[in-house]
């Protein structure tokens, strides 16, 4: 049974839309990353999964009790404010002092506890952030640009330790990311999102997909040849999904006039 079943949902704000007719589905332990430009629907439909965004027709059918971890792009703690990890961990809806360490190990992080949380790294914030999200133990964990503002090491060292976390827990992951190098070497299937599902399937095939490489204008390096680099095992492509689109076939993308301000 699929996780979140996504049926031909719209979504607009006003007189704008920003989704038309996309349909998807998250199945248990999968990484599914969603691509796409600046104001293409990305956290509109990230807000739809989580029921932040109530589409204006098509319908969300979630699996039953289904827990769900989110990760932001970022979190502002005034630097004025004490207030240490454990202490945010710990905040309501958080977990007991003697499960902090636990969850931040799974984070990566260990031994973070008793610091600062103004006083973090970007890096150590979002494995903060990730922490947070786990305490839960959910069963899909999405993530909005988690690592916007990292570099490309930090950015590496943080995908390899949400496959990490799908490994050891079992969790599907959805995230929304504009680093196509880093993303390829991470996901199980692509959504290609340009206000509608331009095309899907796992990463070698969405990169050479005719609708991909308009959008993002990627030859034959570039995201393709690092994610063959970076990636360390095999995907059975025999029925691994293919672009909803004939790539043989000329295709206009829907542009939204209004330009999300989360992305």
């Amino acid at each position: 049974m699929s996780l979140v079943t996504v049926e031909d949902i719209s979504v607009g704000y006003g007189a704008d839309t920003v989704l038309a007719h996309v349909s998807l589905a998250i199945e248990p332990g999968e990484i599914v990353t969603i691509v796409g430009p600046n104001g293409s629907g990305k956290t509109t439909l990230l807000r739809s999964l989580i029921g932040a965004v109530r589409p204006s027709s098509g319908r969300i059918i979630r699996k039953g009790g289904l827990r769900i971890g989110y990760v932001p792009q970022k979190l502002h703690i005034d630097p004025t404010l004490p207030i240490t990890v454990e202490r945010f961990l710990r905040l309501p809806g958080g977990i007991p002092r003697s499960a902090c360490s636990g969850v931040l190990a799974r984070a990566g992080v260990p031994g973070l506890s008793r610091r600062q949380m103004s006083g973090l790294s970007g890096g150590q914030m979002q494995r903060v952030l990730l922490a947070r999200a786990l305490i839960n133990d959910p069963e899909i964990l999405l993530l909005d640009e988690a690592t916007q503002g990292l570099d490309q090491p930090g950015s590496a060292a943080f995908y390899r330790q949400i496959e990490e976390v799908r490994r050891d827990t079992g969790c599907a992951v959805v995230m929304i990311s504009h680093e196509l190098h880093v993303v390829m070497s991470a996901s199980d299937r692509v959504i290609c999102l340009n206000g509608h599902v331009c095309c899907e399937g796992t990463p070698d095939i969405v990169s050479a997909a005719p609708e991909y490489r308009a959008l993002f204008g990627t030859g034959t390096g570039g995201a393709l040849a690092l994610y063959r680099h970076d990636h360390d095992h095999n995907h059975d492509h025999a029925d691994a999904g293919a672009c909803q689109h004939d790539p043989g076939e000329a295709h206009s993308h829907p542009h939204p006039t209004k330009t999300e301000a989360a992305e």
